[in-house]
């Protein structure tokens, strides 16, 4: 199983190290033992929790080429923040910013950095007083936390600043992309989701109000 979880893993986010791929399968455990106690991710998924969670986050490391610094909105159970943050350890000066208001979510999140040397930030605050507060990142991203309008009020700051968003959206990311448009204006990707067929990665930049 160990052997067939590490070729998952490299098929999804390229050829990242063993002991990366060990952080990450503590990082599994630790999530089914503080979801006991803490609602981190839906039950209904926890069985699941390598591929619906650890795979679906990693599927954006190829999307990052040369992104050493990232900003997680809402960051929760971790996902995809504390997967992208192991796999920043491959990658000199990289650092990602987890921000999750939630206290008892955010003390998860500092326990499984401090134990997994992630390197990483956890930033206890509402979104809209952290990227008040803290300088722009190169990428954003955000999982199952809002509509992409929302997104966009949210991290408008940082947006402004050149920031690029990373944003895992379900089946009605067509409507959300329609219903964005009568604020803003943005560059648009859409990657398929290596995980789930019924889901994709929004890859947006140069996001501008529209008035």
């Amino acid at each position: 199983m160990t052997d067939a979880r590490c070729a998952e893993l490299r098929d999804i986010a390229g050829d990242v190290s063993r002991e990366t791929f060990d952080s990450l399968v503590e990082l599994d455990r630790l999530l089914h033992r503080w979801n006991v106690r803490i609602n981190l991710v839906a039950s209904s998924t926890i069985s699941e929790s390598w591929r619906r969670h650890v795979l679906d986050s990693a599927q954006l490391w190829p999307l990052l080429d040369g992104v050493a610094d990232i900003a997680d909105l809402g960051s929760g159970g971790g996902f995809p923040g504390l997967v992208l943050g192991a796999l920043l350890t491959e990658r000199p000066g990289g650092t990602i910013r987890l921000i999750e208001s939630n206290r008892k979510k955010a003390a998860f999140l500092q326990t499984v950095t401090g134990e997994l040397g992630i390197p990483a930030r956890t930033i206890a605050e509402r979104i809209e007083r952290a990227v008040a507060e803290i300088r722009a990142p190169q990428v954003i991203t955000a999982r199952a936390l809002a509509p992409l309008s929302d997104l966009f009020e949210l991290a408008e700051a940082w947006f402004a600043a050149g920031a690029r968003g990373l944003f895992h959206k379900g089946r009605d990311y067509e409507r959300e992309i329609e219903e964005s448009t009568d604020k803003w204006q943005f560059d648009l990707i859409i990657h398929p989701s290596r995980i789930d067929v019924r889901s994709v990665v929004l890859e947006v930049s140069n996001v501008k109000r529209t008035g």
